[in-house]
């Protein structure tokens, strides 16, 4: 069957899952190398759509089986395509050549390179965007991969110019044909462990499961190579023993490399980093929170092993914009600051919220949730999310997602969360309809507030409506 690093330029490749984080930065490399690209989605939504069109690709809504008619040269499975998906049947029957997204990167674009892997339940994104950049400003001219669009780039994927790659290792698992980690396909030399926590319910059944793929990427790190993991994670620390690479860890209170918090404002956050007991200055970015020094800390040190000039690292910091989606402000209607954010997880959202307080502590914090990963729309983390919530001012929750497919006594209650706040003393409540939270926003909401919108998905388009109702 033919490999993709077999096609010729000009070749139509067609991507099921199209506008996947992951898919749609795939798509856009294999149209940067000459291919006709196009590829189906059941429910395209910004950014990723958006990015997707602008490159002139054409995305059919909806899988049918005659979207493969006429048949394109190969085929790229996303992992939301199941065996019984009309397309995935189509294909088989078609034999149209195929593969996934993990193995064609790493066959096809990773291949011999030096590949950067950042991976971790919290960080990735923006800690990969944070590398690249890095990379870009101490002219390594990298290729990089990143499941979110990276402020300082605007867009989620370049092809490398020279020996350097760098991706986001999502433990997701990888298509129907091929269930293992996504990062098992990443050749990573060099790695990056932010965190390890219980994620992905749909396909991982309990922490020992998610500690089992995590540990695969201890194994497979080269020996060449060089893993940076945080110190203070207990789950992380017990993997470490798998690691064929040598390790160096960081963290706020103990690792080789660590960071002392010096300011945060408006501005940002300043901080100190010490690494082996060396100083290596201060440094600065626009971002909050001590999840984001930490992702910082992780960077800074592989930087440092790889010989970067540490002045332009410092620049780079100083003037990394961060990810559409991370701690995105959409703007100030009315004196009210609306800033977006994909946190999902509770450790997540506990960990966001805790930031922009840290960062406008002035301002009253209206937090809005939509429980819509295939984790947080379960009753794995019901409480979890009491204490998430606990540092906002306001909680307002939205009915879970779609949870058609789950058995009634493992889904997630909002209802059951916002009783839980009321009842230790936090003003909370619940919404069945995007328009009632927009209109209670638009109602209630004084100048000086700020409205922190926390999904990993579309959210019904409340971004949009609520900034037309606050003008």
């Amino acid at each position: 069957m033919t490999k993709i690093s077999e096609l010729k330029k000009g070749s139509t490749v067609y991507l099921m899952g199209i506008c996947g984080t992951a898919m749609a930065s795939l798509a856009g490399l294999l149209k940067d190398r000459g291919f006709q690209v196009s590829g189906s989605d059941a429910n395209p939504y910004p950014p990723m759509s958006t990015q997707i069109e602008s490159l002139g690709i054409q995305i059919k809504k909806g899988y049918r089986a005659e979207n493969l008619h006429p048949k394109p040269d190969f085929v790229i499975v996303g992992n939301v395509i199941s065996a019984n998906n009309p397309e995935a049947q189509e294909l088989m029957k078609l034999g149209i050549p195929y593969t996934s997204l993990p193995q064609a990167m790493g066959d096809f674009i990773i291949g011999p390179r030096d590949s950067v892997c950042i991976s971790g339940t919290h960080g990735k994104t923006t800690t990969t965007s944070m590398m690249a950049w890095v990379a870009e400003v101490c002219e390594k001219h990298p290729g990089f991969l990143i499941g979110g669009i990276p402020l300082n780039f605007s867009k989620s994927f370049r092809n490398p110019e020279k020996d350097l790659f760098i991706i986001e290792g999502d433990e997701y698992d990888t298509a129907f044909f091929d269930k293992v980690p996504k990062f098992i396909h990443y050749k990573p030399r060099y790695t990056i462990l932010t965190s390890v926590e219980f994620d992905h319910a749909d396909i991982y059944k309990d922490l020992d499961d998610v500690k089992k793929a995590f540990s695969r990427l201890m194994e497979i790190t080269r020996t060449d190579g060089q893993i940076l993991a945080w110190a203070e994670d207990a789950n992380i620390q017990s993997l470490l023993p798998k690691a064929k690479a040598p390790v160096l860890t960081y963290g706020l209170k103990k690792g080789d490399v660590t960071a002392q918090i010096l300011k945060t404002d408006h501005q940002g956050t300043s901080f100190r980093v010490n690494f082996k007991g060396q100083d290596l200055g201060e440094f600065h970015f626009a971002l909050s929170g001590e999840y984001n020094v930490l992702n910082a800390l992780a960077v800074i040190g592989l930087s440092h092993i790889l010989k970067f000039d540490l002045q332009k690292v410092k620049e780079a910091l100083n003037a990394f914009q961060g990810v559409k989606r991370r701690q995105e402000v959409l703007g100030e209607p009315r004196g009210v600051l609306v800033i977006e954010d994909f946190a999902h997880h509770p450790t997540a959202v506990k960990e966001t919220i805790r930031g922009i307080k840290e960062k406008y502590p002035e301002r009253k914090i209206w937090a809005v949730f939509e429980p819509r990963s295939a984790t947080s729309r379960r009753k794995i983390f019901q409480k979890d999310y009491v204490r998430a919530f606990e540092l906002a001012d306001e909680a307002l929750i939205a009915e879970a997602y779609d949870q058609s497919k789950l058995d009634t006594e493992n889904r997630f209650s909002s209802q059951e969360l916002v009783a839980d706040l009321q009842a230790s003393g936090h003003s909370s409540h619940v919404y069945a309809k995007v328009d009632d939270i927009v209109s209670d926003l638009s109602h209630k909401t004084q100048k000086g507030d700020l409205i922190l919108i926390m999904s990993n998905g579309g959210f019904d388009g409340i971004y949009e409506k609520l900034m037309k109702a606050m003008g």
